[in-house]
């Protein structure tokens, strides 16, 4: 051996400790990251793809949850609740009627109802008004529309209400994928007929994740008008998957007109490396937070409350 390799050999070995000290480091943060997500439940059937809060206690949250599933023995609804630190309760709900939804998306409560009733969104543009009775966990009182003016092609995973200067404004979303962007639509609801009247549209594109990305894979609006969206890729049901966390813009009424008001600078209020979020809700309050629900197709669904 060479007497300078026999010199160079302790400095040799004081990297390769230091390696593997940064690996276990790494993968001890890893672990500890990967705690503060709650599992849901396994399978490609039970991942979520809407959420919405039902109730909020001092240490409970109750949300509902669609599946997007499409057979007629998978699920579509179920209330998981999350008490403490403990993994999230589930429990599948029936839907009452004999023609079951395909493809559900999203979620989202309407506002003053106390979290009982709800509209549900699938892919294709068809939305479903309905009734919770949370003691009961049972559902009732569905009745059907379709979004206006539905472009060919259309891939719906957002719908939000919100109730603005008194209007109950309607937000929701085609998805866009890789360089095709999303596009977001709002506008009024009338709850009488069951109708939206179209306000306006708009393109939009987020600067993570890339590749196989869904600009848009959820949308909630709070009582301000603020935005929040969430993106993900996907690249198959074993992942890889990427998400984030968004301030899209705001609605707001100017000259008796719902506008939407684009953020031209997106920031990531959260982004994750190991999930692909379908689902946001906003909680207000000391113990609330940004919700978010995932559909990690064979790996199943989790939830994880960012700054909760």
């Amino acid at each position: 051996m060479r007497l300078s390799a026999v010199l160079n050999l302790p400095r040799f070995l004081k990297l390769i400790i230091n390696l593997v000290v940064l690996a276990t480091l790494l993968f001890i943060c890893q672990r500890v990251w990967a705690q503060e997500w709650r599992p849901v439940r396994g399978g490609i059937p039970f991942g979520i793809s809407g959420i919405a809060l039902i109730q909020q206690q001092s240490d409970s949250l109750d949300f509902l949850i669609v599946h997007d599933n499409k057979k007629p023995d998978q699920g579509r609804l179920a209330i998981i609740n999350i008490k403490g630190k403990n993994q999230p309760e589930y429990l599948a709900l029936n839907w009452s009627s004999k023609l079951l939804p395909e493809d559900l998306e999203a979620l989202t409560s309407i506002p003053g109802t106390n979290n009982t009733s709800f509209i549900a969104l699938a892919s294709a543009g068809k939305a479903y008004y309905f009734k919770l009775d949370a003691d009961k966990k049972t559902i009732s009182d569905i009745k059907e529309f379709i979004l206006p003016a539905v472009p060919k092609g259309s891939n719906f995973e957002a719908f939000s209400l919100q109730d603005i200067d008194g209007k109950l404004v309607a937000v929701w979303a085609h998805r866009g994928e890789a360089e095709q962007p999303a596009t977001i639509y709002w506008g009024l609801l009338d709850l009488t007929k069951y109708q939206i009247i179209l306000a306006g549209s708009s393109n939009f594109t987020v600067p993570f994740p890339s590749g196989n990305v869904r600009h848009i894979s959820d949308i909630k609006i709070d009582s301000a008008g603020v935005v929040f969206i969430s993106a993900a890729s996907d690249s198959g049901d074993d992942g890889p998957f990427q998400s984030a966390v968004y301030v899209a813009g705001s609605l707001g009424d100017r000259n008796n007109k719902i506008v939407f008001r684009q953020n031209s600078q997106l920031v990531p209020l959260y982004r994750t490396n190991y999930h692909k979020i379908e689902g946001i809700e906003l909680v207000p309050g000391a113990n609330g937070g940004v919700v978010v629900g995932t559909d990690d197709e064979n790996f199943g669904s989790a939830v994880y409350i960012v700054g909760g």
